[in-house]
Formats: C-alpha cells, structure tokens, sequence
C-alpha cells in the first residue's frame, strides 16, 4: 500500500501508517499558503479514473508517483495562492457523481468525469468538507454541501467541524481528518476527543466499516490521506 499524507500530522498517526505500506510525508513551499501546503486533497484529485495532478506540484512527488507505478495525469490550471484557485482540485469523484464548485474545477477533472452526474455545490473546499463512502454515502461537515445533497436524495450525514484542529484556522473540516482504503476509515485523531465521535463512530460502524484512529488526540485536519493499493511492476 502506498499512502500520501501532510508531513505535519502527528508523528504517531505517521508512525502508525508507516505501518501500514509506503507512507510519503507530502509538504510544499511557495505554491500555496502555509495551513494548506502539505494537503494532499489540494494537489491531487483521486477519481475512481485517475488521479489528476496540479501541475504546479513539485517534481519530486511526480517521480515518487511514478516510481510507484501510480498512473496520473496533469491538470490544466496550477494551483493559487489564494482561494478559490487553492480549490481546483479539491473535488468529490465518485463511480457516478462529480461534486465541486463547478466555477473552479479544474477542466481536466471535468473533463474526465463529463459522463458523470454533476452536482454544484457553493463549497469549493468540498473534498476536505466531503467524505464519500460506498453505497453512495456521504459524511459531511458543510451545511451547504449537506443541503445541497440532501435536495438530490443523496444519502448524507453532517457532523460540526468544531473541534477539528488545523493550525491557522479556527478549526478543520471533517473529510481532511479522513482516508478512506476498502472496508477501513482512517482517523487522525480520537473519535472521543471529537464532540460528536459517537455519533459518527455509531454511523460509521453500523455501515460495516473499521475505524481506525491513527493517534490519541483531537481529529487533524490534514487535508486527507490519499491510498493507492500496491501496483505491480510494468
């Protein structure tokens, strides 16, 4: 297994993937400002049909990438300093469904998802504010996303970002604490530090998913980890 995540989270939720298969600490300067810049769901959109790549991250993790064998392709647009053009990539693609704010997708994200249900949303963070599950499920921590999906008969659940930390910020967002491989929900952090962990742990549990809590401590907004199954050599 071959797992990217921020170079910040705690080093014990690193030790712990470290465990787990290849993890690559990622961490940027001079792309984009600095509570972001180690957030892999800010540089890369992970579809279910590619990965696509702002073309504007670093060179060095394009050949870990390739090392790898992890196939992907370049967006058009580099990644801003400022919101939105932090966003581009920031998207929720799913077997069937394509959430973003749709002002600011990428093209090559659009246009690899084109046969997709597009859905707007005004959060153009939405795969840090989104988790998609299987079974088309959604856990969200964005009223807006929440209703917006709510009005497309989309199973979603929304739980406060209160209590999330990511430094700069009065706190994170839900899906940034969050990566999902097969039948397992990685958490960075301790769902009973987090003021509604019951709640999400019941949802999450009763969905037929293990919960795995990467360090004790409150959830970490660490802008997603990103897993990709072991690749064969070509």
């Amino acid at each position: 297994m071959f797992i990217l995540g921020d170079a910040r989270i705690p080093d014990v939720a690193k030790e712990n993937l470290a465990r787990l298969g290849t993890f690559v600490p990622f961490l940027t300067t001079g792309v984009t400002y600095e509570s972001i810049s180690g957030h892999p769901d800010i540089f890369f959109c992970h579809g279910d049909e590619a990965l696509v790549v702002a073309p504007n991250t670093p060179e060095k993790y394009l050949k870990i990438l390739k090392l790898q064998n992890i196939s992907f392709v370049k967006g058009s647009l580099p990644l801003g300093k400022t919101y939105p053009e932090t966003a581009r990539y920031n998207a929720v693609v799913t077997d069937d469904v394509l959430i973003h704010n749709q002002k600011y997708t990428d093209p090559v994200v659009k246009m690899l998802a084109v046969e997709k249900q597009q859905i707007h949303v005004g959060q153009a963070y939405t795969r840090c504010s989104l988790l998609p599950l299987s079974l088309k499920r959604f856990i969200t921590s964005d009223e807006g996303i929440y209703k917006t999906l709510l009005q497309q008969d989309i199973d979603v659940h929304y739980f406060s970002p209160q209590g999330i930390l990511l430094p700069g910020f009065q706190h994170g967002l839900l899906g940034g604490c969050c990566g999902v491989f097969e039948n397992r929900i990685f958490i960075i952090g301790q769902l009973a530090a987090y003021p509604e962990g019951k709640r999400l742990s019941s949802l999450l549990t009763g969905w037929g998913y293990e919960i795995v809590e990467l360090y004790e401590g409150p959830l970490f907004d660490g802008g997603s980890l990103l897993f990709f199954p072991k690749q064969k050599n070509i």
